[in-house]
């Protein structure tokens, strides 16, 4: 295996997907190093999860945040996030909201592992909302991007009152 240092970012530059160098703390780094965040938030609510179809759509949302971030890293990059992915996570959102009673209610995180996780993946998505919202300068924050972070904290959601509910059938 190739070596995973470089040494090229020890003076707190990093280099973007399209190879310009910028600060670590610029707020496209920050922007899609957020996302990262998410991305891992996510893969351990996929691994704590009980239900398969759970596990399922974050493995898929996690595909799509990859390609998130590889937008983010490129200047003048084309657009990633479009309105179809958030009518993609509109459905998702529907199709288990569907399954769970209805109405809003504030949660207290950890009735199980699989729901605490998503609810830490969903504060991890509002902080995503508002670190790309801070970019708009950079152009990050087109309304499809505000949008499908907007949704994926509103899929975690509803994902973390389903497995709650599937937890209390159980019992």
């Amino acid at each position: 295996m190739a070596k995973v240092y470089t040494r090229t970012g020890d003076q707190g530059e990093t280099s973007l997907y399209s190879g310009e160098r910028v600060s670590k703390c610029c707020s496209r780094i920050d922007a899609y190093g957020t996302v990262d965040e998410l991305q891992a938030s996510l893969g351990l609510a996929r691994a704590l999860v009980s239900h398969d179809s759970v596990g399922e759509v974050l493995y898929e949302l996690q595909r799509s945040l990859v390609h998130s971030m590889a937008e983010m890293a490129t200047l003048g990059g084309e657009a990633r996030i479009r309105a179809e992915d958030v009518e993609g996570l509109e459905q998702t959102i529907d199709k288990y909201s569907s399954l769970i009673p209805s109405g809003f209610s504030f949660q207290v995180p950890g009735e199980s592992a699989g729901s605490a996780a998503l609810h830490v993946a969903r504060t991890v998505a509002r902080r995503c909302e508002r670190v790309i919202l801070a970019c708009d300068d950079e152009g990050l924050a087109t309304p499809a991007a505000l949008a499908f972070f907007n949704r994926i904290s509103d899929l975690c959601y509803v994902l973390a009152r389903y497995e709650d509910e599937a937890k209390e059938e159980e019992q």
